[in-house]
């Protein structure tokens, strides 16, 4: 005989209140981390405007160096969201910090090619199942209609990283060259690599892993939070529970195969940005830092705007669609930008690119839990970010070959812009509709917990 559960009445907007308090407790230390994790895979980006002539090398060899980090990436991810679904978020972000911030420390030591690869690569490694994880810690907290605006709210830190950290990498190369017989860009990799080291110890103490075991909350708030959480399972029964079943999934492949596409453009925006500002004639790196910056910004704006929209829809498969279609559109006016000689142009659809582009992948980060729950959320995350993030491999690899090979950035931001498209059609083509059954209750409506 089925035993009920223990019930009490909370009303929507008392458990609105709970959530808020939730949201401010987890979400700013989640960030700060995503931040630094952002600067660290990124500053490579400006780092290339000084290193490349200091080495030696071509951009084809930054190129295989900036992406080789997505294969260290895919290798690990899978096993990193497995390990933090046993052991907890506070111990697997100590982990991956203090890990990736002693890599990025050593990137100061580069001299050879292979030394920039291995490095890469262990970064890779290292920072793998930080972006899943942190994903699959939200859906221990937050139901999926309260989802999405999070996820935007704490991977807005990408945009943030690049907002805040193009200027930062232009003062930092700026002002310690030369510095005790360091280059530049050195001490930008030893700078921006000790803060992560810090983050990671502090994540054992900041963290709480789950909601039951939150003292800062009372019990009726934890019964809220396991209201809304059990709701949500419910309305979801026909979800895959088994890796092995998920991996078998065609949605799941699909959301793997929409994701690559859209970071085909986000990695373009993110290793090449610099680069395109440059070749569109700022040679300063400080003017092109705040250009970088101004750039970001809409990309932040995309993100939270996106977020909050289709939270407030509760849809988010269109969302998705039309974002990414706005980030392919951007990349395109860009080529021809760049093709006319027009620097304002270059700026603009960049602008516009960082907007649609950024603001398409928290709102994507609602899609799978919709398909999967259990160890196959877990593995079903890291599984689809890793193989999806190899684009950031092949993206800057391909953009860099194509302008050693022709001297110019266009055709590939053309070919790149066709590849986010892609994702635009598989959404529309391939992805189911929310049920309608997921909306939730009214404001002011009571309901038992």
């Amino acid at each position: 005989m089925e035993t009920k559960p223990k019930t009490t009445v909370s009303t929507l907007e008392e458990r609105d209140r709970t959530f808020k308090r939730i949201a401010w407790r987890i979400l700013p230390f989640a960030t700060l981390v995503y931040i630094f994790a952002w600067l660290d895979r990124v500053n490579v980006g400006f780092a290339k405007l000084t290193m490349l002539d200091d080495l030696g090398w071509s951009d084809a060899v930054y190129g295989a160096g900036a992406g080789i980090f997505f294969f260290g990436y895919f290798l690990f991810e899978v096993p990193s969201n497995l390990l933090l679904q046993k052991i907890g978020a506070p111990k697997t972000i100590l982990r991956i910090a203090l890990g990736w911030g002693v890599v990025s420390v050593l990137m100061a030591l580069c001299t050879q090619p292979w030394h920039f690869y291995v490095l890469r690569f262990l970064q890779g490694a290292f920072e793998a199942g930080l972006h899943p994880g942190l994903i699959l810690y939200l859906t221990y907290w937050l139901p999926a209609h309260r989802r999405s605006r999070a996820i935007a709210i704490f991977m807005s830190a990408s945009p943030i990283a690049l907002l805040l950290g193009s200027p930062l990498a232009a003062y930092i190369m700026t002002s310690t060259d030369g510095l005790m017989g360091f280059r530049d860009w050195q001490w930008l990799f030893i700078i921006e690599g000790v803060p992560s080291i810090i983050l990671g110890l502090l994540a054992v103490f900041v963290m709480t892993a789950k909601p039951s075991e939150a003292k800062w909350l009372s019990q009726a708030e934890r019964d809220q939070v396991a209201y809304e959480l059990d709701q949500e399972a419910a309305q979801m029964q026909g979800r895959e529970h088994k890796f092995g079943a998920a991996l078998r999934s065609r949605d799941v492949w699909v959301l793997i195969l929409t994701l690559f596409c859209i970071i085909t453009g986000n990695a373009t925006l993110s290793f090449y940005g610099p680069s395109l500002i440059t070749a569109a004639g700022f040679t300063d790196i400080t003017v092109v830092g705040w250009i970088m910056s101004g750039i970001f910004l809409f990309g932040w704006m995309g993100m939270m705007t996106n977020g909050w929209l289709s939270d407030r829809s509760h849809e988010s498969r269109w969302h998705t669609a039309a974002a990414a279609a706005l980030g392919a559109t951007g990349l395109v006016l860009a080529a021809f930008a760049q093709e006319a000689g027009s620097a304002p142009g270059v700026i603009a659809a960049l602008a516009l690119s960082a907007a649609g582009t950024m603001g398409s992948i928290p709102v994507f980060w609602s899609l799978p839990p919709r398909f999967m729950s259990g160890t196959a959320l877990a593995a079903g995350v890291a599984l689809i970010n890793s193989i999806a993030n190899l684009a950031g491999y092949f993206a800057p690899q391909f953009l860099g070959a194509i302008k050693t090979a022709t001297g110019v950035y266009s055709p590939g931001l053309f070919i790149i812009a066709g590849v986010e498209f892609i994702a635009v059609l598989l959404i529309l083509l391939f992805i189911r509709k929310e049920p309608a059954e997921t909306t939730v209750l009214p404001a002011g409506k009571a309901a038992a917990s």
